[in-house]
């Protein structure tokens, strides 16, 4: 099992997803596309695709030239019925492949926030199985439409679309459900000047809000990694 994995942002990390692919005996390609490191051409060379997120905009073609031949790749791995996630901007990006409408600010959400499954998520092979209602790590500004062939499978106070599904397993996550409780106290080091301007006070609230949600967003995180890394054909 080969999983390409495309970076737009540094030290964003893997987390969960990581440890799903090392349990299942996968190997990574990681592609820091926002160095410049080139795209493959297609999908022929890899099992599944994750998408990260990053700070810039799913409309930065400016920011980000790559992200063009990145949406081209992104529907041959879904024509080609390939696994695909994208998480927080690759879920937007997804959405835009797709023809959703990307909505700029306006769905500011940042730390432990609940998120509620759709009707539809019921028997959905990565989400079927979560509780009704979870806490899981939220950092974005922006939202977006469903494309036409999307399933809604989960949403929030903040933003309707949290969670969907094309085809079989083409998956965006608005959510960092990747993001554990230490991967999140990574971040909060690394991003601690940005995070103050969002949150302030975060970095006093961590060790409480971590205790209060974390364990159970890390289990909730988990069980989507792994079903969706069981949803790989190698």
């Amino acid at each position: 099992m080969r999983v390409l994995v495309v970076e737009n942002f540094a030290n964003t990390g893997l987390g969960q997803m990581g440890a799903a692919i090392e349990e299942a005996g996968g190997a990574i390609d990681m592609r820091r596309a926002h160095l410049g490191e080139a795209l493959p051409l297609n999908a022929a060379g890899h099992d599944a695709l994750i998408v990260l997120g990053g700070v810039q905009n799913a409309l930065a073609d400016d920011v980000s030239p790559y992200f063009p031949a990145l949406l081209d790749l992104i529907r041959d791995f879904e024509a080609r019925d390939r696994a695909v996630a994208g998480i927080c901007l690759g879920s937007q990006l997804i959405a835009r492949a797709f023809g959703g409408e990307n909505r700029i600010g306006g769905a500011r959400e940042f730390g432990w926030q609940q998120v509620d499954l759709a009707p539809e998520a019921e028997g959905d092979a990565v989400l079927g199985k979560l509780p009704q209602n979870f806490p899981i790590f939220q950092w974005h500004d922006d939202t977006f439409s469903l494309p036409e062939r999307a399933t809604r499978l989960a949403g929030s106070a903040v933003a309707q679309n949290q969670a969907y599904r094309i085809g079989r397993a083409t998956y965006g996550f608005q959510f960092h459900f990747e993001a554990d409780t230490g991967l999140v106290r990574e971040w909060s080091e690394l991003f601690a000047a940005t995070i103050a301007e969002r949150r302030p006070g975060w970095a006093e609230d961590l060790d409480e809000e971590a205790a209060t949600r974390g364990q159970q967003a890390d289990a909730a995180g988990l069980s989507i990694a792994r079903a969706w890394v069981s949803a790989i054909r190698a």
